[in-house]
Order: structure tokens, then sequence, then C-alpha cells
């Protein structure tokens, strides 16, 4: 994943730089933003012509699909003060995906602090590597770095779309509702009308056979290793519909 995401931010930086930033202003962006969609959204607007203002609302639009993963992680890293700043600064696609996998919480927590540093590091040293190369790159499409943010998208939804039909049904859902919302909404609104999908396709499914982690009322994993049980000895049941 690490790899990946490193590609990508080889691409982010050179498409910065081609767009009229510095290279010190397209590590800053990575640095603050440190959420690749939006980045990619901004500097297509900036190489297309657009104003600073018509970028920056595109990328708030595709970034506060993040303020969704953080309802769903906020029982699950407890942390607070400045510490939790720096987790909602770490709630990325992949982040959200790695930790929501895990059994329990302690696990979701390591997985957390795991993917966030190690993609944080990759993500703002390749853009500096990218920026510095630009020349050298010359058109990243070539190289099919375009590409590479879609793919890690795709690899971490993957699993969840064996886990059943409905998981399968929401995933088409999103996908023809995002399609058929881009060539008439702003970038970024087609994936929050899409992530309505979740809402509209009916039904759940309960834990069976020990199949499914147990999981807290938030959805999030347990402390207690899928018996159920909080550290203060509570019986949590699951919920249907995730």
């Amino acid at each position: 994943m690490g790899i990946a995401v490193g590609l990508s931010g080889v691409a982010f930086g050179a498409a910065a730089v081609t767009a009229g930033l510095s290279v010190p202003q397209a590590c800053v962006l990575s640095l603050l933003a440190f959420t690749g969609a939006s980045q990619f959204a901004l500097v297509g607007v900036l190489a297309g012509g657009g104003s600073l203002a018509a970028g920056a609302a595109g990328a708030l639009l595709l970034g506060a699909r993040n303020t969704l993963y953080g309802l769903r992680m906020a029982d699950l890293l407890p942390w607070r003060g400045a510490r939790r700043l720096l987790t909602a600064h770490g709630i990325i696609d992949e982040t959200a995906a790695g930790a929501l996998a895990q059994p329990t919480g302690a696990w979701a927590r390591t997985s957390f602090l795991t993917v966030f540093a190690t993609i944080y590091v990759m993500w703002n040293a390749t853009t500096l590597v990218g920026a510095l190369a630009t020349e050298r790159i010359g058109n990243t499409e070539a190289f099919g770095l375009d590409a590479m943010g879609a793919a890690v998208f795709l690899a971490l939804i993957a699993p969840r779309l064996r886990e059943g039909r409905r998981e399968r049904a929401v995933a088409v859902l999103a996908a023809a509702i995002a399609l058929a919302a881009v060539p008439f909404l702003p970038p970024g609104v087609p994936v929050l009308l899409a992530s309505a999908a979740a809402l509209v396709v009916p039904g759940g499914r309960a834990a069976t056979g020990g199949s499914t982690p147990e999981r807290g009322d938030s959805g999030a994993p347990s402390d207690d290793g899928g018996t159920g049980r909080t550290d203060r000895g509570e019986v949590r049941t699951w919920r249907s519909g995730r």
C-alpha cells in the first residue's frame, strides 16, 4: 500500500508543479491536506485554468467524505486533545479501511497508527520527489501514475465486496449514482451523493457462527476479541446494517 501511495505521490508532485505550484507549495499542500483525491482535484482545476477558489471548493467537497469515516471511527479511536486533532488529520480511505477491518479495538488502533505513519511519510516524501523531477517525468499519464489513486481505492473496497450481496449492491448503486452525477455536478458532490447508497439499499446481516467480528454500538471493533463484552463487562449486541 505504501508503494502504491508513493507512486500516486510522485504523480501529484509532478501535477502540482505542472499546474503552476512551486515545489514548496506542493509539499506544504501534502503536509497539511493529506488527502490525495482532494489535492488532485485542486491542481486539476488550476491546470485547467480555473481559479484557486474553485479548486479549493472542489477539494473540500471531495475531502468531506473523510468526515463520514470520522463518525464511524469516533468511538474506536478514543484519544483526546492534541492527539485527537492528529488522529483527525490521519483519517483517510486507507487508514479507515484498515482499522475497521480489524477484529478488536486494540488491533484497529495499531492498524490505524501503522498505516497513518507509513502513508504520511511516503506521500510527503514522494510528493517532493515528483515535484523536483517533473521535467524528467514529463507526462505522468504515460506512466499510468494518474490511475494509481483509483487502483488503491478499488483494492481497499475489494474485501468488502466479498462479504455479501448487500455490500455488492451498495457498491453498484454508489458507482451508478456517481457516474450519473459527474457530468452535471462539481467535483466532490458525486462522491457525497454516492454515499447515500448505503442508506437506500435495505437489509443487514447478523453475526453468525463467529464468521464476522463482533462490533460495538458504533459499528467499530470491540476491545474484547469478539466476545461481545466491553472492558466494563457490558454485553453489546450486533446491530443489523453497517
